[in-house]
């Protein structure tokens, strides 16, 4: 596999808009091809007898269906309200028009 060049390391922090020094062009370097080579060794461990998966162990959908529930009476969530108005949350204006 051919090593990643300073220069190319250089090219994927500007397409990456991240500003590098030279110290740290030449420190990442090597890291990166070290990365590279543990993903190529993954590659040559998969089987083509094993259908990919996204998940180690088989899931189920565990969301539960929605069920209607009454809800909150309007007084009931007002009650816990610091300031209500009209049956509404009253909160300070955070904008100087009006809507």
């Amino acid at each position: 596999m051919p090593s990643i060049t300073r220069d190319e390391v250089a090219n994927l922090a500007r397409l990456a808009r991240i500003a590098l020094t030279d110290e740290e062009l030449d420190h990442l370097a090597p890291q990166l091809e070290v990365i590279l080579e543990a993903v190529a060794r993954v590659g040559e461990v998969a089987a083509e007898d094993i259908p990919p998966t996204s998940h180690a162990l088989p899931i189920t959908n565990v969301v539960r269906p929605d069920e209607v529930r009454a809800g909150l009476s309007q007084q009931a969530a007002l009650s816990g309200a610091p300031e209500a108005e009209d049956g509404r949350f009253r909160v300070p204006r955070i904008l100087e028009e009006e809507a």
